[in-house]
């Protein structure tokens, strides 16, 4: 019986974790669930799965709850710490994840990430922390997931690369030229994925394939150089790793997060509970290479990951602000990586980092944004 906490319960993986939990009343026992700010569905939550505890993020939210309750970012870091559960799924959205995934990992839990700023801010930090507190890190990202689920029972030392599926995004077939043009509908239009109007975004500029490769590279300990971009239209193909002796290892799913979010939960077990592929159904499975012309965020991503130290945290703040920029008719979707370039270019890396020292970058980075937007 996992007691498991579920921070970003009020998102879409969130609410399919609760859903899983749920199914599984002898595996696992909701212990506590937190939102950022959505109080009025936490409530819905709280009346249809009774955690005993309650976290919301946003201190200044309607929080007028009679269950225990834990207010802001140290307190959700405090829940995350609590020792009544034995894993945190980490669904928060944005770097408002670092401090709770390391409360988490100093008192030794599993951490079933959904969130890939955390480490993409603070990697190298996280996973020395994981291995002094000998605390597991489970990936919830699709990507990662099948990237975990291949190389677990295999010999790191033999692998040759990473092969890290992307579906293209809205935009995969989409001119250059028409950028400028393209209405918010269309870029928020995922053709495979149901996501976050943040996430949809990053995944029409192909940040967010930039954010996992810098994700996967702390996770399983592989140089940026052995990741590679393979653009797969029909996500059907989650990732793949290839050995030295020329062997690929893929992982097949559905377009589903049910089914990373499950294994996440339930590992090392596999639970019976979701529908596989219907291989009838599959026409083609065709592979492509990104255009870093057309792409450029994925370019600095993958520039980010090589340079390390305090560029990726810049490169996501950055990237966190002119997106919000963008959904809230500050910016056009063009300008998102013109502005973040000015950012990186503009920014001294710190090789060495402390946590202090990348919040400090954190901040810099997202003040020289609004800055710029106000321009």
């Amino acid at each position: 019986m996992k007691r498991v906490t579920v921070l970003g319960s009020t998102g879409s993986i969130g609410k399919k974790a609760l859903e899983i939990i749920a199914a599984f009343p002898n595996k696992f026992k909701l212990e506590a669930i937190a939102c950022e700010s959505n109080t009025k569905e936490l409530k819905k939550q709280i009346a249809l799965y009774k955690p005993n505890k309650i976290g919301v993020v946003n201190k200044y939210a309607d929080i007028k709850f009679k269950k225990k309750l834990f207010v802001g970012e140290d307190g959700i870091a405090a829940l995350s710490r609590d020792k009544d559960s034995d894993l945190v799924l980490v669904a928060i959205n944005s770097s408002k994840a670092l401090k709770p995934v390391l409360a988490a990992i100093e008192s030794g839990k599993q951490v079933a990430l959904a969130n890939k700023e955390a480490l993409v801010m603070a990697g190298e930090i996280i996973m020395k922390e994981a291995a002094i507190y000998k605390a597991q890190i489970l990936p919830i990202d699709s990507e990662q997931s099948a990237i975990w689920q291949c190389l677990n029972g295999n010999n790191k030392s033999d692998l040759k690369c990473i092969h890290l599926t992307a579906s293209g995004g809205p935009l995969y077939k989409v001119s250059k030229a028409r950028f400028k043009s393209l209405s918010k509908e269309v870029i928020l239009n995922h053709p495979r994925w149901k996501m976050g109007k943040k996430i949809t975004v990053d995944s029409a500029t192909m940040m967010n394939k930039g954010l996992e490769i810098i994700e996967a590279m702390w996770l399983f300990g592989v140089r940026p150089e052995m990741i590679k971009v393979l653009i797969h239209p029909q996500a059907i193909v989650h990732s793949m790793i290839e050995f030295i002796d020329g062997s690929i290892l893929a992982q097949l799913g559905i377009t589903d997060m049910a089914l990373p979010i499950q294994y996440a939960l339930s590992f090392p077990e596999r639970l019976d509970n979701l529908d596989g592929l219907d291989f009838n159904k599959i026409k083609s499975l065709d592979f492509d290479i990104p255009d870093l012309n057309k792409f450029p965020c994925l370019e600095f991503a993958i520039d980010a990951a090589k340079t390390g130290g305090t560029l990726p945290c810049v490169l996501n703040a950055a990237d966190e602000e002119v997106v919000k920029a963008f959904l809230e008719d500050r910016i056009k979707f063009h300008e998102i990586p013109i502005l973040i370039e000015r950012i990186i270019t503009a920014h001294k890396v710190n090789k060495n980092p402390n946590l202090d020292e990348i919040f400090v970058c954190d901040d810099w980075a997202r003040n020289r944004i609004k800055e710029l937007v106000c321009l």
